[in-house]
């Protein structure tokens, strides 16, 4: 794919419980229970599926050349909530179009690979996975030019945490593979649920140990981390081997404007590299107003040239 790349980023759009789920309460227990009584309470109010399709048909209608989601499909991890986001993965975008990253609602309770984040896998296996094995993370895809480095987060949390965790060998492998990205000249994206760095004031929904992963980027450098999870927008920066890296966020993609709640918005980015051969990202934010989506607004990242890495 030639330059200019572009690529669509929205995250945690929690497609809504199966109909006839109140009649089958007794069979929930735990964080599953308390999961679904906060769906029942206002959660289902918040995350509308007509919001997400208006979405879907605005990210449709600018014809990305790739689709990133960082997770959150689901809501209390039951099984038949992974068969219908399959589903709905299958009509959003085919694998080799669409790459996605699991969030703590994907990991509410453990569920057997094959029943659960399993029925994902095309849409998070790497370009090299053979076996399309659980533990080949982080997955590496190149699309053009860019390289998109998916990391999980997602593991479960006791009851009233959100907390996410990468763990020792992910982190290893992630500063193996954007060393070796780097010196491919790729222009290299991260992808993970929970951002590296602390939004908001609390440890409870934080990444655990997102020291790793800001130690990895520090050392090996990227152009640009997507995240989701907190359900608004964030802009931050973190070291990079030559200078900072942009850390970026979205509200849900299915959020309607109720009460204090950020509306769903997603990202046009635009990946280009000048005749002078540093790379140049532009923005487009797309936002929901309670009618459709509008521009709210742009901003651009200008590169410096690393020279060999």
């Amino acid at each position: 794919m030639p330059l200019p790349f572009r690529f669509a980023h929205f995250s945690d759009p929690h497609l809504p419980l199966a109909p006839g789920w109140p009649a089958r309460l007794r069979t929930l227990a735990g964080k599953r229970l308390l999961g679904f009584l906060s769906w029942r309470r206002k959660r289902h109010r918040i995350h509308r599926p007509e919001v997400l399709a208006a979405l879907l048909a605005d990210v449709a209608a600018h014809a990305p050349d790739h689709i990133v989601v960082t997770g959150d499909l689901i809501n209390i991890a039951l099984p038949d909530e992974f068969d219908r986001a399959r589903d709905w993965l299958e009509r959003v975008g085919p694998p080799e179009r669409l790459s996605l990253v699991p969030g703590n609602h994907d990991a509410t309770v453990r569920v057997p690979w094959n029943l659960g984040l399993g029925r994902w896998q095309l849409w998070m296996a790497g370009d090299m996975a053979g076996d399309e094995a659980e533990t080949a993370l982080p997955f590496v895809r190149v699309r053009g030019p860019v390289a998109f480095v998916g990391l999980s987060t997602a593991v479960p949390s006791p009851p009233l945490l959100a907390t996410g965790r990468v763990g020792a060998e992910q982190a290893a492998r992630l500063e193996e593979v954007l060393r070796d990205l780097g010196r491919r000249d790729l222009f290299r994206v991260v992808l993970m649920h929970h951002p590296p760095l602390r939004v908001g004031g609390s440890e409870r929904t934080a990444l655990t140990d997102r020291h790793r992963v800001q130690a990895a980027l520090a050392r090996a450098g990227a152009e640009l981390v997507l995240h989701g999870h907190h359900h608004r927008e964030h802009v931050g920066y973190l070291p990079g081997l030559a200078g900072a890296i942009p850390v970026v966020g979205v509200p849900s993609a299915s959020a309607a404007p109720v009460g204090r709640v950020q509306p769903a918005r997603w990202i046009r980015f635009t990946v280009e590299q000048p005749e002078d051969g540093r790379w140049r990202l532009a923005a487009l934010v797309r936002g929901y107003d309670g009618a459709g989506f509008r521009t709210e607004a742009r901003f651009a990242v200008h590169y410096p040239d690393v020279g060999p890495r």
